[in-house]
C-alpha cells in the first residue's frame, strides 16, 4: 500500500475521521464549514502572491542575527546580500538586541526588523505561540512578502513566524543548521517541536547530507522535500598571509566557543601531550565560554603560559588576522552539521585537523584535512600526521581551490531554485493542512491541530479588527551603483 506522509493510506484515512466529526460540529453550531475549506491564501493581497518577473520578496526569520556573531548569523547575512544582488527583495526579522530595536538598514539596503522582544535564554525569545502573530502579519503585508524563510531549529521566533505564515497561506522554507540527538530529554523535546513546524513547510534546506539524514529522521519530512545546500565562505575576506610563515615555531590555532559541544574538554587533554612531544609547537585559542576555566587551569598546571595564548572572544572582523598567525587549525567539535570555521581556516591556507563528526567529512578534500575520532589519543596522532605533511602545504594554492569550490553567489542561486519550487507547491485548505499535523502523534497531533485552529481564528479576528487594506504598504528601497538609497515609488 502506498505511503502518504510517512504512513500507510489506511492510517491516513483513519486520522481523517475526526475531521468529519469536526465539520459536523461546525455545521451544528451555525458555522459554515465550507469557509474553512477555502484556501487561506485567498485572503491575502494578490500583490504578495505574485513574484513579478522571477523577483521574490523574502522574509528571513531567526533569533540569531547581527550584532550577535555565529555561523547562522553569517549565513543569513551573506545569503541575503547575494539574493539582493540577484534583484530579490530581502527583509530580515529578529528580536531586539540591547538598544538595537525597530527598523535598521544594513549594507545594500538590507532591511532588518528588530522586533521588541528580548531574549530570554541562549539568545532565544520566550515562546508565546500567538504573541508574535500581529507583528508578523503586519510585516508580511507591509513588505508584500511572497515567501518566508526560517533559520535554525533552536529559534523560537523562527518556529512561530513559520506557523503564522502558513496560517495566512504563505509558502515557507526552513533551513536546519545543526545536528541533534534522539535520546536525551532536550533533543526529544526539540525534535517534537521541529516535527510540528516541518509538518507544513513547503521545502526544507540542510547544510550537509548528514544534516539532511538527521533532519528527515527527526521530523518525518519526506526526503524529496529536503535539499542540501552547503555553506560557503567569503574568500575576499579570508586570505592567506602575504608571506609564508616560518615553520619554527609551529602555531596551532583554535577558534571556537569554549563549550562541551565544541569539544573543549578534548583540548584540555590534547594540548599538554602535543606540547610535550613537540617543544616548537605553540597554541593560540580564541573564544569564550564556560569551559575556558578548565583550559586556563590546564595551562597553569602544566606551566604552558608561554606556549598557550588565550585570546578570549574574537570579533569576526579579526578572525582572519588570528588565522594568519597559524599553520594548523584544530577543530575538536563533538557534533557539527557543517562547520564554517573549517572553511575560513582553509581559505586562509591553514591545514585542518578535525574530529570526524557530523558533516565535517563532507567539507574539505582529503589532502586539506586530517580527520580523527573524538578521542584524545587519536587527535594527538592526527596532529602528528598534520605536522609531518605541513611542509607540502601551499597556502595560496589552498586558497584558490577553496575559492573555486565555495561561493555565496552559488549558494544564493541554488537557494533561488528551491524558492521557485516552493512557490509552485499547491495551495492547501485548512482541513488538508490539519490532516498533516495529525500524523505527528496520537496526542501531539491533536494538540498541534488545536494550536493551529486557534491561530487561524486569531488571524481571522485580526483581519476583522484591521483589514489587510488598512495596513500601510511601504515603498521598496533600492541601492543604486552610486551607493545612494532611493525609493522605488513605482510599486506603490
Amino acid at each position: 500500500m502506498k505511503n502518504i506522509g510517512g504512513m500507510h493510506k489506511s492510517g491516513f484515512i483513519e486520522h481523517m475521521e475526526p475531521f468529519n466529526d469536526l465539520t459536523m460540529w461546525f455545521d451544528e453550531n451555525g458555522i459554515d464549514s465550507a469557509k474553512l475549506i477555502v484556501n487561506s491564501s485567498s485572503f491575502r493581497s494578490s500583490e504578495a502572491m505574485e513574484s513579478n518577473h522571477g523577483r521574490h520578496r523574502i522574509l528571513m526569520v531567526s533569533d540569531f542575527f547581527y550584532p550577535n556573531f555565529g555561523g547562522v548569523e553569517n549565513h543569513i547575512y551573506l545569503l541575503s546580500q547575494c539574493l539582493l544582488k540577484l534583484n530579490h527583495k530581502v527583509v530580515v526579522m529578529t528580536h531586539a538586541y540591547a538598544n538595537r530595536s525597530g527598523v535598521r538598514y544594513m549594507t545594500n539596503g538590507l532591511k532588518v526588523y528588530y522586533v521588541p522582544w528580548k531574549p530570554f535564554l541562549m539568545q532565544n525569545t520566550l515562546p508565546t505561540f500567538y504573541g508574535t502573530l500581529p507583528i508578523v502579519r503586519t510585516i508580511l503585508i507591509r513588505e508584500k512578502i511572497s515567501l518566508v524563510h526560517g533559520h535554525q531549529a533552536f529559534s523560537t521566533l523562527c518556529h512561530e513566524a513559520l506557523m503564522h505564515a502558513r496560517t495566512m497561506g504563505y509558502k515557507v522554507l526552513f533551513t536546519d543548521h545543526s545536528l541533534y540527538g534522539f535520546a536525551d530529554i532536550g533533543s526529544i523535546h526539540m525534535n517534537k517541536v521541529l516535527q510540528f513546524t516541518l509538518a507544513d513547510v513547503s521545502q526544507a534546506i540542510c547544510v550537509s547530507h548528514t544534516s539532511k539524514e538527521n533532519t528527515v529522521l527527526r521530523s518525518g519530512l519526506p526526503p524529496e522535500k529536503v535539499f542540501v545546500i552547503p555553506n560557503a565562505v567569503d574568500t575576499t575576506m579570508f586570505k592567506p598571509a602575504p608571506q609564508r610563515l616560518v615553520m619554527d615555531p609551529i602555531v596551532i590555532v583554535v577558534i571556537s566557543r569554549l563549550v562541551y559541544r565544541k569539544g573543549a574538554d578534548l583540548l584540555v587533554e590534547v594540548i599538554p601531550e602535543i606540547c610535550r612531544l613537540y617543544p616548537n609547537v605553540r597554541f593560540i585559542i580564541g573564544g569564550d565560554g564556560p569551559k575556558r576555566v578548565r583550559l586556563e587551569e590546564m595551562r597553569e598546571k602544566h606551566s604552558l603560559q608561554d606556549r598557550v595564548d588565550m585570546l578570549g572572544a574574537v570579533p569576526h572582523a579579526k578572525v582572519r588576522s588570528v588565522l594568519n598567525c597559524g599553520h594548523i587549525f584544530l577543530n575538536s567539535s563533538l557534533t557539527e552539521a557543517f562547520c564554517i570555521a573549517i572553511l575560513e581556516a582553509a581559505s586562509c591556507g591553514l591545514l585542518t585537523v578535525s574530529t570526524c563528526v557530523g558533516g565535517v567529512p563532507e567539507v574539505l578534500p582529503d589532502d586539506m584535512i586530517v580527520l580523527a575520532k573524538p578521542d584524545p589519543s587519536d587527535m594527538v596522532h592526527a596532529i602528528k600526521k598534520a605536522i609531518k605533511i605541513l611542509p607540502r602545504i601551499d597556502p595560496q594554492e589552498m586558497h584558490l581551490r577553496i575559492k573555486g569550490m565555495y561561493s555565496w553567489q552559488d549558494v544564493a542561486k541554488r537557494t533561488e531554485i528551491v524558492y521557485n519550487r516552493a512557490l509552485k507547491c499547491p495551495n492547501q485548505s485548512l482541513l488538508e493542512r490539519l490532516s498533516r499535523y495529525l500524523t505527528c502523534g496520537a496526542w501531539a497531533g491533536k494538540l498541534f491541530c488545536l494550536v493551529m485552529i486557534v491561530d487561524y481564528i486569531l488571524w481571522r479576528l485580526l483581519q476583522v479588527w484591521q483589514p489587510d487594506m488598512e495596513v500601510e504598504v511601504v515603498p521598496d528601497i533600492k541601492v543604486s551603483r552610486s551607493k545612494h538609497v532611493t525609493e522605488d515609488h513605482s510599486s506603490t
